[in-house]
């Protein structure tokens, strides 16, 4: 079947047959034969063993070829389902690149109008040709990724955009092709005034020009050759055959991966008169002595350089950004040592952080050296990169901070669980009671801290609710005036029809007292903080910095200071963890990174603005909250005025697997007066329960753990006994397990560390 709906897709020729088994079936027959009729004696029994050992091979051969092919139809059959409806052209050949498959959408964009003789439809390198240069060399180097790793992938330049090729091995001796075709980017399309480039292939292929160099040249130019008769030498001035007729160029290559390169046509070096080639040129040029002094600059590159005028002085002040000075590294390129002549620097303004892409190209005056600089704003991507890396930090340091909480959790449980026990028997005057609330204050401590490594990587636990800012900030004004001292005067304004929002209040009230704070640290000779918080409604998105903010409803709270202010190099910094600008000892550089944690959680955004010497502020935006509120689960201290046990006789069942946290809880809960009962993992506690005269009122567990996880077990349990109980207790975030607790009926949350003064249940 497989075979029929492949040689209807398309017209091509079958793969060579392995015609192994046939030649061993003669061989083996003509042995068989001559055994019989013209041997005989030891010669004809050896005859007749060989012959019949190589007719049982070729059946085994047979028995091979037809498994496989059955095989690879059962792929081909299963791969025309999952790719009928793929918008990318996706081919399915075998390991020597003949085709087998085409869906679709290759169809339409290959077969129409191929003759059946061109070599189209036979192989890959033949669907590819007409698309890509040179198919074959990229096509046996993706065969060659596959061998080795079992997949492959090459994007290629082309002159109406990319290709972006992938190969997979999908087993049975086939491959998986797709073949995605991406228009220019729009820096390709609109860069006719832009310095003239070719990408070159390791054969002197041309691979791609782009506007600047079609418009130049004038013609179509497939091979180096073709455009210079002679060769082409890095930092020397060539003449090149152009349309309009010789004309001389700069030559500047720059090496790429896989024996590729790209060569800039810059304007030959002008005479003492003119400057028009450089100075006119729509690309930044500078041109640098081999000890760093710039010896002329275009508009444009004084543009990006935000100077009027740069002649004199040293490159090493205007742009920074390499591990070595930059003297060295122009000298290396001046004496042609320099492996990579292409850099990225970062330019000394003080408005803004601009990158740029310095290309390095040698030239000769009166015989001295002296280097051409082609620079290429950068900052766009190296913005990108920059969130890129941002993003890969807070994952990792998210991670760490998730594994650091749950281990470090579990031993503060235990520190300050079993120091609660023991101030249950001391008495204030008791001498050892100051020692135990001194452990009891540090074990919190330490629960703080983890607190706020886990907000900045976003996996605190959150108990939202909705909030009226005018209220929560009133309430926070005492706390705030003794934070800021006689010195800094505190003024809160309140926009009177001020909407509600929905966020945890604790970490809200965190994040006020980090910015008063910061406020109040960089006035150290008095002046005033302003807070304000006013209604703000976005008919469009917000972009700004790095962030979009859609459109919608919001409440926006500034917090302003009259203080030294941030230096603008440093903005793009503050919420970086374990970033300050204050002396050592002073700062752990974890409040404004714990600021933007809770905000980004709670779904609000944070910007800043500052100016030196004259403030900084800082605007939070949160969006409203416009749904009813929804009843949330407290856990409420216990009443101390209630002594003894409780008025009901529960049975709890205690799951955890770290034997101290077990002990603790399980004291704990004895002494309230319940019944408890111990498990040391999920699995033994499913094998209590097993008993059905045991009878169980709350089950109590730890999430994580080894073998089945909390969820996992007590999802079990419940098929049973479906009116029990649940508490799940975790150095984790809630958030890491939400899913699974909202589908546990009568289930709360518990975070570790918790107080012996905390009730979980009803």
């Amino acid at each position: 079947m497989a075979e029929t709906a492949s040689a209807d897709i398309f017209d091509s020729d079958p793969p060579r047959p392995d015609r192994r088994p046939l030649y061993l079936v003669a061989v083996s027959l003509m042995l068989i034969a001559v055994s019989g009729f013209a041997l005989d004696g030891n010669t004809a029994l050896g005859a007749l063993s060989v012959g019949t050992g190589m007719f049982a091979s070729a059946l085994v051969l047979y028995a091979m070829r037809v498994r496989r092919i059955r095989r690879q139809a059962r792929l081909i059959d299963q791969a025309a389902a999952l790719l009928r409806h793929d918008p990318a052209a996706s081919v399915i050949a075998d390991a020597e690149g003949g085709l087998r498959f085409l869906n679709p959408a290759a169809e339409a964009r290959f077969r129409p109008g191929a003759p059946p003789d061109d070599g189209t439809g036979k192989s890959v390198s033949g669907l590819l040709r007409g698309l890509i240069a040179n198919p074959a060399s990229v096509v046996y180097r993706l065969q060659k990724k596959a061998n080795s790793r079992g997949a492959g992938s090459d994007i290629v330049t082309t002159r109406s955009g990319q290709v972006i090729l992938s190969l997979h091995d999908i087993g049975a001796d086939l491959r998986l092709w797709r073949i995605e075709e991406g228009r220019a980017p729009p820096v390709e399309q609109g860069e006719a005034g832009l310095l003239p480039r070719v990408t070159v292939g390791r054969g002197g292929t041309i691979l791609f020009m782009n506007a600047a160099a079609r418009k130049l040249i004038g013609k179509r130019v497939s091979a180096l050759d073709h455009l210079c008769s002679g060769t082409l030498v890095n930092g020397q001035v060539a003449t090149l055959d152009v349309e309009a007729g010789p004309l001389p160029r700069l030559i500047c290559e720059v090496e790429l991966n896989g024996g590729r390169r790209e060569i800039f046509f810059l304007p030959p070096p002008a005479g003492p008169g003119d400057s028009t080639s450089f100075d006119g040129l729509s690309v930044p040029l500078m041109k640098v002595s081999r000890n760093g002094v710039v010896i002329r600059a275009n508009q444009e590159a004084l543009k990006l350089l935000n100077r009027d005028d740069a002649e004199g002085v040293k490159l090493a002040d205007l742009m920074e950004g390499l591990g070595r000075p930059v003297t060295d590294w122009l000298q290396d390129a001046a004496a042609g040592r320099n492996q990579n002549p292409s850099e990225f620097l970062r330019i000394s303004r003080r408005d803004r952080e601009v990158f740029v892409q310095v290309v390095l190209n040698r030239v000769f005056e009166d015989g001295e050296p002296s280097l051409i600089a082609v620079l290429n704003d950068a900052t766009e991507l190296k913005t990108l990169e920059a969130q890129f890396v941002q993003s890969q930090k807070m994952q990792a340091i998210g991670q760490l901070a998730g594994g650091v909480a749950h281990d470090f959790n579990n031993l503060l449980t235990a520190i300050s669980g079993h120091c609660d026990l023991l101030l249950l028997r001391h008495d204030q005057g008791d001498p050892d009671y100051g020692d135990l609330v001194q452990i009891n204050q540090n074990a919190n401590r330490a629960a703080a801290l983890v607190g706020q490594l886990l907000a900045f990587s976003r996996k605190q636990t959150l108990c939202p609710e909705v909030l009226d800012l005018r209220d929560t900030l009133s309430d926070l004004t005492h706390l705030l005036n003794r934070l800021v001292g006689e010195k800094v005067a505190l003024t809160l304004e309140h926009d009177p029809v001020l909407r509600t929002i929905r966020a945890d209040k604790r970490q809200l009230e965190q994040v006020m007292m980090n910015l008063v704070v910061n406020a109040r640290d960089a006035m150290p000779e008095g002046g005033e903080i302003r807070i304000t918080s006013e209604g703000l409604t976005l008919d469009s998105p917000l972009k700004r910095d790095r962030a979009a903010v859609p459109p919608g409803s919001y409440v926006l709270v500034k917090v302003q200071d009259q203080g030294t202010g941030i230096a603008p190099e440093m903005l793009q910094k503050v919420f970086e963890p374990f970033y300050t600008t204050k002396r050592t000892g002073e700062g752990t550089g974890l409040g404004l990174s714990t600021v933007y944690g809770i905000v980004k959680q709670t779904g609000g955004f944070i910007f800043v603005d500052s100016v030196v010497g004259q403030g900084t502020c800082f605007s939070l935006l949160f969006p409203v909250h416009s749904e009813p509120p929804k009843p949330e689960v407290v856990m409420a201290p216990e009443d101390d005025s209630a002594e003894g046990p409780p008025d009901h006789d529960a049975v709890i069942l205690l799951v955890e697997d770290e034997a101290p946290v077990r002990a603790f809880a399980s004291r704990a809960l004895r002494m309230r007066g319940f019944k408890v009962l111990e498990a040391a993992s999920a699995e033994e506690a499913l094998e209590l329960l097993q008993d059905p005269d045991i009878e169980v009122n709350v089950f109590v567990t730890d999430v994580v753990m080894p073998g089945l996880d909390g969820p996992t077990w007590v999802r079990k349990a419940l098929e049973n006994r479906p009116d029990v109980k649940v508490v799940f207790v975790s150095g984790y975030a809630q958030e890491s397990f939400r899913d699974d607790q909202t589908s546990i009926p009568n289930s709360i949350f518990l975070p570790k560390p918790f107080s012996l003064l905390v009730r979980c249940w009803n």
